[in-house]
């Protein structure tokens, strides 16, 4: 598998300081090798459309969708609670 950024997703990225951004790397990476790595903890967020859920650590999440072998990260948001 891939990893693609729409725009916003690459100036969430780049808004993130860099042991964030260290942190959403190996997630990132992790994703490529076995999307369903445990400590991605990667879940269905919204089925009508496709997006699922990554986690970075407690602090950070972000979604994607998956078209092909791409996962699409369209979004890095810091986690509600």
């Amino acid at each position: 598998m891939k990893v693609a950024f729409s725009k916003k997703a690459l100036n969430d990225y780049l808004n993130l300081s860099r042991d964030f951004q260290a942190k959403a790397d190996k997630q990132f990476s992790l994703i490529i090798k076995n999307f369903r790595h445990p400590s991605i903890r990667v879940k269905k967020y919204d089925e009508a459309l496709n997006i699922w859920q990554g986690r970075i650590d407690k602090k950070y999440r972000f979604f994607f969708k998956i078209a092909s072998d791409v996962a699409f990260v369209i979004a890095i948001t810091k986690h509600p609670k």
